[in-house]
């Protein structure tokens, strides 16, 4: 999420046991962008020893209690940390690219997403050091070109997405392209709870993004404005338009009041640059963007506490499927 995920969320997020992912262009300087990667590399690497130890701690206790006489306590090992990624812009515009793949090389995220452009110029770099490559696609055509790149995952952005948004709906998208690809396939666009996860999957979905869930956390950069407007607003104070960066993207409507821009006549002045060495912070830092998972937010929670909660309300959402699929047998 532009301007919103830093390392703190991402390794929030690989401690709560799901992936995390932030663009580099959150980054105004290579500089910065090193400092990240370090961090997030050094936090995620030293909870994998601490639970390597846990672990191995846990399994000699478990063993000592089986030779015991009596009834004893089993311990469970902790969940180790998920993987982690970064979202790099690969549309031309770019001119930093380069050297984030520098950085890129030299850290070695697990996973990569590519984003606004072809993932080719990301392919030699992450496949080199054996890390994933999932590409955002918007259309099938998009699909194909990624495919044909020899990405390992697709990031299905459908109609309800925050940000720059899809305009399909995830059900005949997924299936469209399950019928020429059996890779990572990822649906991104309205999903703000349990319920929507598992329908996800039910379209067919390896993975999941979830964005302005996650967007109203503590970990969260964004503004403390900005997230109690993410709380305290709907599905009907979401407006999607080119008109502000030449892409079609949703945004929140109050604040784009706030700005002084009326929300039904937004028209798009100058070029679609997307250059991290120029990013256009300041244009972003007040105009504020959500997709329709913002229903789902009703406080500020810890990312920890988010994740507890989809995993409860998919559990319920999985229940309930197999109810339905019993019922009719």
């Amino acid at each position: 999420m532009f301007l919103v995920s830093g390392p703190e969320l991402v390794i929030a997020a690989a401690r709560a046991g799901i992936l995390g992912a932030f663009p580099t262009q959150n980054c105004r300087t290579v500089e910065q962008l090193d400092g990240w990667l370090a961090a997030i590399s050094d936090a995620v690497a030293s909870d994998a020893v601490a639970s390597d130890a846990v672990a191995s701690n846990a399994a000699a206790s478990n063993a000592a209690a089986s030779n015991a006489a009596g009834p004893a306590a089993v311990v469970s090992p902790p969940r180790p940390p998920a993987p982690w990624a970064v979202n790099l812009i690969t549309h031309r515009s770019n001119t930093r690219l380069a050297d984030d793949l520098r950085l890129v090389a030299k850290y070695r995220p697990p996973v990569v997403i590519t984003a606004l452009g072809s993932p080719r110029p990301v392919m030699d770099v992450v496949k080199g050091y054996g890390g994933l490559v999932i590409a955002d696609v918007v259309d099938l055509a998009l699909s194909r070109k990624a495919v044909a790149a020899g990405v390992d995952g697709l990031a299905c952005i459908c109609a309800g997405a925050g940000g720059h948004t899809g305009h399909l709906s995830p059900f005949p998208f997924v299936s469209a392209v399950r019928e020429f690809f059996d890779g990572i396939v990822t649906v991104g666009g309205g999903v703000g709870d349990g319920h929507g996860v598992a329908g996800a999957i039910a379209t067919g979905a390896d993975l999941v993004y979830l964005g302005t869930r996650f967007l109203a956390t503590d970990e969260s950069r964004a503004a403390a404005e900005y997230k109690q407007m993410v709380v305290e607003h709907g599905l009907d104070d979401l407006v999607v338009s080119a008109g502000v960066t030449g892409a079609a993207a949703s945004w929140l409507r109050p604040s784009l009041l706030a700005n002084g821009l009326d929300p039904d006549h937004l028209v798009f002045e100058g070029d679609r640059r997307y250059d991290a060495a120029q990013s256009p912070a300041k244009r972003w830092s007040r105009i504020w963007a959500a997709g329709q998972g913002l229903q789902s937010v009703r406080e500020v929670q810890s990312v920890a506490q988010v994740v507890d909660d989809l995993e409860r309300e998919l559990a319920v959402a999985a229940d309930r499927f197999g109810a339905v699929v019993r019922s009719r047998r």
